[in-house]
């Protein structure tokens, strides 16, 4: 069994969990039992991304000669059981203190790894790095190919493809299929896409997947002067990078947690805060959704009026 996670900070890492014990079929009693132990021990890694065109890396988001931002990249170790591979720490510290383990064995610093996802489809595994206006700043990590741009206001998708498709494995090949922000801004990037034929995005947050494999991404905090959104684009094939808006949720709000259902005939999104901007109060709201009064969260679901599957 394996387990991806996020540390959503500012120059922060990506990790993996791989479980000592095999997942069990089935939906025996014993197999349930056994599965529930899953995350008691196993082995936890940092990723750290290496570079194919640092040097042409200047912090604008300028693609490298080769056409594309990516690269290889390797698991490290960090802990195992009550063994530690950090040097200077204990099992017990790198627990406690794992951003300071992700330091000493110079992992990856990421643009805010906010949500981890694989498609079940590919195996292919998709991070939202939202952005990090820090990057690049006096004292600060600069740009790199992986997180290309410096004041990094609109974020990236991230793309992870293990070596021989195993999750397991302590290799694999990265890319970004998505460099957000304004399609005119030559600083950002969408799988190649023609760029006049793609809604703005920015901030992505989460991002899940469709019963046939498209993308769908879920933003906070968009930095173009909209509002926040749900946007979908397919991974594989001649309309990869072809992103298009979904949704927009209110003035204020979050767009998150989107699910998709099996038979593709509706998507559920949780709109976070509606109305949560600098100045607003009860007395003046900037949102009275959703029924007229005060700003209210809430769970939305949509759906095509002839019953098709949905964002065709």
């Amino acid at each position: 069994m394996v387990a991806y996670m996020g540390d959503d900070e500012r120059f922060d890492y990506l990790y993996k969990f791989v479980s000592d014990k095999t997942f069990m079929t089935g939906d025996s009693w014993l197999a349930r039992k056994h599965n529930l132990t899953l995350l008691e021990s196993g082995t936890l890694y940092v990723a750290q991304l290496e570079q194919t065109s640092a040097g042409e890396i200047d912090g604008s988001g300028k693609l490298p000669s080769d056409g594309a931002f990516n690269g290889r990249g390797r698991w490290i170790k960090l802990v195992s059981g009550n063994r530690s591979y950090v040097e200077g720490m204990t099992a017990a510290d790198v627990l406690t203190f794992t951003r300071l383990a992700g330091d000493k064995v110079g992992a990856t610093k990421m643009d805010r790894p906010e949500d981890v996802e694989p498609s079940l489809l590919t195996g292919k595994v998709y991070v939202a790095l939202t952005n990090n206006t820090d990057r690049g700043k006096a004292g600060k990590a600069a740009a790199d190919e992986a997180n290309p741009r410096n004041l990094n206001k609109h974020g990236q998708i991230l793309e992870l493809v293990e070596d021989r498709g195993d999750n397991t494995a302590e290799t694999f090949a990265w890319s970004l299929p998505i460099v957000c922000g304004d399609p005119t801004d030559p600083s950002t990037y969408f799988a190649g896409y023609d760029k006049t034929k793609v809604s703005p995005v920015s901030c992505p947050d989460n991002v899940a997947f469709d019963a046939t494999g498209n993308l769908w991404i879920a933003t906070d905090g968009n930095a173009l002067g909209s509002n926040d959104g749900l946007f979908a684009t397919a991974l594989e094939g001649p309309e990869r990078g072809h992103l298009k808006q979904f949704l927009t949720v209110p003035l204020g709000a979050e767009t998150c947690g989107p699910f998709i259902t099996g038979d593709n005939r509706s998507v559920f999104v949780a709109v976070q805060h509606p109305g949560e901007i600098t100045g607003a109060s009860v007395e003046n709201p900037a949102s009275n959704w959703p029924d007229g009064d005060f700003a209210k969260p809430g769970v939305v679901v949509s759906w095509r009026l002839d019953g098709g599957p949905i964002g065709s």
